[in-house]
């Protein structure tokens, strides 16, 4: 065929592979115009056509959509730019199936109605920043105003959830469990008394940190303790707490004493709310990370020891 051939639509169809109704759809859409009008008015197409349908096949085969491919046309843009264009919005769009299916995939689980269904699917719809705004929310609405621990408000807003592209049930899960923790009035009223007992203390000169050290050496007294069968109520106790209210007493510059232990029992009840350290596990849930040992356990334990030795 030379380059003065021209082709109806029919032709076009049996040289690609088309079918004829694909092919008008094309040039209605105007990538695909005709060299030429019949005197009947039908449409003709040269082999600049033929080449043109052969290329918006193919960017077509690829779900590149008809504006970006009328662009490569018409050398408004490159096929690497619309190439890279299409490929960022396939990456959103699997991102969004990956999360579509991990909803349906806890849905199936748990045998949800469809209201829950409703609230998992919104919840995890959220976006990056919407998750973190709702993270930052929470500590404002707890720790705004308040001069509490510095360190553990860095902490906290440091500490946000990054729920991966290809999540998990145990992420997706997690992630919708925290965000119901965080917008309980409940939860954000107990970890309020937190901040305002921890500015109180500050007001009185405690300067003292997060207080890492002092958390471990309780976690392994207290699970040697645990482990060698000591009750809380029993005598044999009673070194064990004489032990942790001194290492207490020393940490924010004071001495043991019955008035310091009613003070300490009033500082381990305020903070030993169970929701916080599950607030915690749910962020190493949904990042990934690894889970921290439970301290529910053990201030409990020692909650219990000091209100059966209240005096030194």
């Amino acid at each position: 065929m030379d380059h003065g051939t021209l082709y109806s639509i029919g032709d076009l169809a049996r040289r690609t592979g088309l079918p004829v109704r694909t092919i008008r759809f094309y040039s209605d859409a105007g990538v695909l115009p005709p060299a030429h009008r019949s005197s009947a008015n039908h449409r003709r197409y040269d082999l600049t056509a033929v080449a043109r349908l052969d290329l918006i096949r193919t960017l077509r085969e690829l779900g590149v959509d008809l504006a970006s491919i009328h662009r490569v046309l018409a050398d408004e843009i490159t096929v690497s730019q619309a190439a890279a264009a299409h490929a960022e919005a396939l990456d959103i769009q699997i991102r969004v199936l990956r999360l579509r299916r991990a909803v349906l995939r806890v849905v199936a689980k748990r045998n949800s109605s469809p209201e829950e269904m409703e609230l998992m699917h919104r919840i995890v719809q959220l976006s990056e920043a919407e998750r973190h705004r709702l993270i930052h929310d929470f500590i404002d609405s707890t720790f705004g105003a308040v001069d509490a621990n510095p360190e553990l408000v860095e902490l906290l807003r440091s500490v946000v959830p990054d729920l991966p592209d290809d999540p998990t049930i145990e992420q997706v899960e997690g992630w919708i469990e925290l965000a119901e923790l965080v917008q309980d009035t409940d939860f954000r009223a107990s970890v309020r008394r937190m901040a305002e007992y921890q500015a109180a203390e500050r007001a009185d000169g405690d300067q003292t940190g997060l207080h890492g050290e002092l958390t471990n050496h309780v976690i392994d007294r207290i699970g040697t303790a645990i482990a060698e069968g000591i009750q809380p109520a029993s005598a044999a106790v009673a070194p064990v707490v004489a032990e942790l209210v001194a290492r207490y007493a020393e940490t924010f510059g004071t001495t043991d004493s019955g008035e310091y232990r009613a003070k300490l029992l009033t500082r381990l009840a305020i903070a030993n709310d169970r929701r916080v350290e599950r607030y915690w596990h749910l962020i190493a849930t949904i990042n990934g990370s690894p889970t921290m040992q439970p301290l529910a356990p053990i201030f409990t334990w020692f909650t219990d020891a000091l209100q059966h030795h209240p005096e030194p």
